[in-house]
């Protein structure tokens, strides 16, 4: 749907060519994976990925430790993944949790999503898995997270985050309306990394040895319970220690007290996703455990800290590209733009070799290919090791055999809306958030959400908002919009 309104200038690419659709990236058929082709896609993310060195322009502010997964149960029946073949193996990981939207400097305890990426360095490779705190986000198409980053981010004129930006950005996306209910619920503020769930978020494809496919959903649920701050707790905690999630973590590993989660997976089979109730590839959802129950895969422990945080977190690189047989991508959007965002946002900031860095390389096997040069090459392989392929000279060669099942696609190629299923919808799954709280819990939700709207200074940003949580439930609707007039009128 066209967000321009008649005497808007027209929006161009940088080489000054019109947009067609800045809301929907280029896909085969409504409901397939992205093109290549979209150069306005490809552009905007390798635009953003380059804005900022040398910290992340997102996730800058992170802490990180090694440790194991362990399999505990079966789940051979649905993917041929080698680590998780059999109950009772280890396959060790490197872990890096973060904040999202401030820089290096900024505190552990403020309110904002948290991000949770596990490296897997298996026998077939590292598997990267990068999700965040919760299991949905803001929007649900790559083409609109630089936008939503900027608007998040430091004004470029007035150079602090502004309200007046956020809440324009939100009130212009009403998909978002799930993760803002999520994120200024009492779930906001993590009172440690240690004291938090993580998911993968996106759904992802697993493929058994028969070649079967299932979509999965990721969830890292903490074995020492969730623990949150409030806001008052919290504005305490980054005045007395910025670094209080790094304290807690290195401490706590230094003490020998080594943080687990049990990791559970919902799967649903390939062939239900057409016809489930609502998109199963969009972000901003969440799938019913009353239709895909949790079943338990193991559990991840962290049981060693870094010696050189610069060396291991700073330059640790996750990319949900990196995967490993019997586990691929799915159709969702966001992931498939993280596909080439990431990898590519590590080679601007690192360079071409940061693979080769030894918290990034695989530490179960060798990587062998015809990657040769770049800056801080160290990767020659000696006078007679080729870089071309095919060779007479015994390089390695290809498998023939695909890391997970193939995506069926169809349609015409273009810009499209994500296909409506029956009961697609920007709010129900908000409201239903909203409606599991307690009376105590919602109390604190609005007072959270209204301190951050009474601040802006657009009535029309103002009431746009507004008409997404009145969508999303009436009384949740009522309490924000009272507050929120109560705040501005005093």
């Amino acid at each position: 749907m066209s967000q321009r309104t008649p005497d808007a200038r027209i929006l161009t690419t940088e080489s000054g060519a019109p947009v067609a659709d800045n809301q929907n990236s280029a896909t085969a058929g409504a409901g397939g994976p992205l093109l290549l082709q979209d150069q306005h896609l490809l552009e905007k993310l390798a635009r953003f990925n380059r804005e900022r060195i040398p910290e992340r322009v997102v996730h800058a502010r992170g802490s990180g430790a090694y440790g194991y997964f362990e399999v505990t149960d079966d789940v051979t029946g649905f993917t041929r993944a080698d680590f998780l073949k059999e109950a009772g193996r280890r396959t060790e990981v490197f872990v890096r949790f973060s904040t999202v939207a401030d820089s290096l400097g900024g505190a552990d305890a403020v309110r904002d999503p948290r991000g949770f990426a596990v490296k897997f360095y298996t026998e077939e490779g590292n598997y990267d898995l990068v999700g965040n705190n919760t299991p949905v986000f803001f929007v649900k198409d790559p083409l609109k997270f630089p936008d939503f980053i900027h608007s998040q981010k430091r004004d470029p004129f007035t150079g602090k985050q502004e309200p007046d930006n956020v809440w324009d950005f939100l009130a212009h996306a009403p998909e978002a309306t799930h993760q803002v209910t999520w994120l200024m619920g009492d779930r906001g503020i993590p009172a440690s990394y240690r004291h938090m769930n993580g998911y993968g978020s996106h759904t992802y494809q697993w493929t058994n040895a028969t070649g079967e496919a299932f979509f999965v959903k990721y969830h890292f649920k903490t074995n020492q319970g969730i623990r949150c701050l409030s806001n008052e707790q919290a504005a305490e905690t980054a005045g007395k220690d910025p670094d209080s999630h790094q304290t807690d973590l290195l401490q706590a590993i230094e003490r020998g007290v080594n943080p687990s989660w049990t990791l559970y997976v919902q799967i649903m089979p390939a062939a239900e996703a057409a016809e489930y109730r609502f998109n199963p590839f969009d972000l901003t959802k969440v799938w019913p455990h009353s239709d895909f129950p949790l079943q338990r895969v193991g559990r991840l422990v962290l049981d060693r800290n870094p010696d050189n945080v610069f060396a291991e977190v700073e330059q640790a690189a996750f990319s949900p590209n990196n995967f490993v047989p019997g586990i691929g991508p799915s159709p969702d959007k966001m992931l498939q733009g993280r596909l080439f965002a990431y990898a590519d946002a590590h080679r601007y900031r690192l360079g071409v070799n940061h693979t080769l860095l030894p918290v990034n390389a695989p530490r179960a096997t060798t990587a062998q290919n015809y990657g040769r040069d770049g800056l801080m090459a160290t990767n020659s392989q000696g006078r007679y090791a080729k870089n071309y392929e095919p060779n007479s000279h015994r390089g390695p060669a290809q498998t023939d055999q695909a890391l997970s099942a193939p995506l069926p696609v169809s349609g015409w190629t273009g810009t499209h809306e994500a296909p409506a299923h029956t009961k697609d919808d920007h709010f129900f799954q908000a409201g239903e958030l909203y409606r599991l709280m307690t009376e105590e819990a919602k109390q604190r939700l609005v007072a959270t959400i209204a301190g951050g709207l009474a601040q802006v200074g657009r009535d029309d940003v103002v009431e746009k908002n507004l008409a997404h949580f009145h969508a999303a439930d009436a009384e949740y609707g009522k309490r924000v919009e009272a507050a929120v007039r109560e705040l501005r009128d005093n």
